[in-house]
């Protein structure tokens, strides 16, 4: 918890576990997590595949329930609310980017920003507006009208990462956003990742596998053997 007069932590886990069950097994694959996020703090998540790293973010996220702990939300407490309020809260909120874009295909990279503002509630013209400014603002303004199918690698996760930032979230979560990429492109979209939220001021948290990458942001903490130590 925030000391007295402190900022609360835009993401806060405290004491988190998940169990999964599976013929009579159960296997605790996040045992007791604490983990807070400061508003303007990028955290890389690191850590070997299967060792929880998705589960924390979906988790993060409100999109799964921990058996025991909390997960805070600028000092909220979500395990109470229930599924529409975790619903409202998420969309809010937070801000997602994957490994795969998952863009729209039928639509152009303009309407994929566009969209998650829409079904926030604003008006057409309004998102059509902060879509074309966010995606100028990474380069793609002259991309506005291709669907994902003309756009390269890079240039789709650029486009999700501005389709999470549509709705001004506190918390961007970020699922090996640049694993599907190769090695310059995947340095081109987390400089990119960077620099929009620090000028954002978003609390991130990005899980990656590519310690060169970890290594550019404030803090690294690695999950094994579902705890969760920190390593810079």
């Amino acid at each position: 918890m925030s000391a007295p007069g402190e900022v609360p932590a835009a993401l806060e886990l405290a004491g988190v576990t998940r169990i999964f069950r599976q013929g009579g097994v159960e296997l605790a694959v996040l045992n007791g997590i604490d983990l807070a996020l400061r508003p303007g703090e990028l955290v890389a998540l690191v850590g070997p595949s299967g060792a929880g790293k998705s589960t924390l973010l979906h988790l993060a996220g409100l999109l799964e329930r921990p058996d025991a702990g909390e997960v805070r939300i600028a000092g909220q407490e979500c395990g109470g609310l229930n599924d529409e309020r975790r619903t409202q809260l998420r969309r809010a909120t937070l801000g997602f980017v994957y490994q795969f874009h998952h863009l729209l295909p039928e639509f152009s990279a303009l309407e994929n920003v566009m969209i998650p503002q829409m079904i926030a509630g604003v008006a057409r013209g309004a998102a059509r507006d902060k879509a074309a400014t966010l995606l100028r603002r990474v380069g793609l303004g002259e991309r506005l009208s291709h669907r994902p199918a003309r756009l390269s690698g890079g240039e789709q996760q650029r486009v999700a990462i501005m389709r999470a930032l549509a709705n001004d979230p506190k918390i961007l979560l970020a699922d090996e956003p640049t694993g599907n990429l190769d090695h310059a492109t995947a340095e081109s979209v987390m400089a990119t990742l960077i620099e929009v939220t620090r000028a954002t001021g978003l609390a991130a948290l990005i899980a990656t596998h590519n310690l060169d990458l970890a290594r550019r942001l404030d803090r690294i903490v690695a999950v094994e053997g579902g705890r969760l130590q920190t390593m810079r």
